[in-house]
């Protein structure tokens, strides 16, 4: 599933080619791409649950999360994300790139994805899913878009 998404992130999403494409016209072009039809589904319902996080009245600690607050992983998180996950989306949301809401919509997010265990950089990929379809972030993912791409070792003036 997660290779449906990062397909159609840099094809669709990500790059300025048309986003809004009816959903059969998209099925048939992943089926094509080499994708089956049950990862196919999965990925657009995970895209399609990402769009309803931002208006969810079933989900109202993501518009009411205290800032400043220290967030405590339940089990099952913590099983998919690693305290290295943990420790990059609270340095995330430190630097000011994620607030107390895309971080638990990123947590909702990468816990719902069908991987055993989250790796970083299918972490910080999520991440961009999500700024990216949250309206007003874009600040925060052109930020983030800089801590993926460019060079790990800056120099230092």
């Amino acid at each position: 599933m997660f290779d449906i998404l990062m397909y159609l992130f840099e094809n669709y999403i990500h790059s300025e080619s048309e986003i809004f494409v009816e959903e059969n016209v998209l099925t048939d072009e992943l089926r094509k791409a080499g994708f089956n039809n049950s990862e196919i589904f999965k990925a657009l319902d995970w895209l399609e649950q990402l769009a309803q996080l931002q208006y969810s009245d079933e989900r109202p600690y993501l518009h009411n999360a205290p800032t400043g607050a220290c967030r405590i992983y339940t089990e099952y998180e913590s099983m998919k994300l690693d305290t290295q996950c943990q420790g990059f989306l609270m340095f995330l949301e430190q630097i000011g790139v994620i607030n107390s809401t895309t971080r638990e919509m990123v947590i909702d997010r990468a816990v719902a994805l069908d991987q055993e265990q989250i790796a970083l950089d299918d972490l910080k990929w999520v991440v961009l899913m999500v700024l990216l379809s949250v309206p007003g972030q874009e600040q925060a993912y052109a930020q983030m878009e800089d801590l993926i791409f460019d060079d790990p070792n800056p120099t230092l003036h």
